[in-house]
């Protein structure tokens, strides 16, 4: 599939700020020439007790965190270790993610973050998935859509192997994903905030579609 590296990634958190909550999980599928060739899922230790509606929805317990998770030093030093430039990051909600992996790196490396967020790659599903179909688009929307078998959602890993296969998927129905790299969407109706945008990210207006079928190749999001 890709002659590239590729690594889809997803993060669990201790909420939706990233300026204020953490990253709890975080799991990374390296993909090269098509090839599963890392499998990374790490928990992480925060030092603190989590709300029990994050327990409710992950699974995650402060026993995990503390037993098997690494310091966050760690976390960002092996992230820092992946980003190497010219990969490709794909993630689902990758604005989500991206912010929250910025803002670990942030803490620990303050003059270099910028550098090594700026130096890859950046494509997100949701925003190909709404160029595809109705509304919903989570990704258990999209693994519905592309007919796929799931998984334990809410855990990053299984949320990273879903994201895996729903890729592939998009491509073999319709091989545009390189289009949208570096492509972010987001509904008119809540814009982004100036500090919440990233310089190397184009954020496209992108509004609720009531496509039917795929949008036509003249229209998809990339050319608008």
């Amino acid at each position: 599939m890709f002659v590239i590296k590729v690594i889809f990634f997803d993060t669990e958190t201790t909420g939706l700020n990233c300026f204020d909550c953490k990253i709890i999980e975080l799991a990374m599928l390296t993909v090269e020439n098509g090839e599963i060739i890392d499998e990374y899922d790490e928990f992480v230790d925060i030092g603190v007790k989590l709300n029990p509606k994050i327990t409710d929805l992950t699974g995650i317990t402060d026993d995990d965190l503390m037993d098997k998770g690494l310091y966050e030093d760690i976390i960002a030093e092996d992230l820092k270790e992946r980003l190497t430039p010219g990969t490709l990051m794909i993630a689902h909600n990758c604005q989500f993610d991206l912010h929250f992996i910025y803002q670990l790196l942030k803490r620990h490396y303050p003059t270099e973050a910028y550098d090594i967020v700026s130096k890859v790659d950046w494509i997100d599903t949701l925003t190909i998935l709404k160029d595809r179909k109705d509304y919903p688009h989570k990704l258990i929307d999209a693994v519905h859509y592309y007919e796929l078998e799931e998984v334990k959602f809410h855990r990053a890993i299984d949320d990273t192997k879903a994201l895996y296969k729903v890729t592939l998927a998009m491509k073999d129905k319709r091989n545009d994903i390189l289009l949208y790299k570096n492509i972010f969407g987001y509904n008119p109706k809540w814009p982004i905030r100036r500090k919440e945008k990233f310089e190397f990210i184009t954020y496209k207006q992108q509004p609720y579609h009531n496509l039917g079928e795929a949008v036509p190749e003249d229209k998809i999001l990339p050319r608008l």
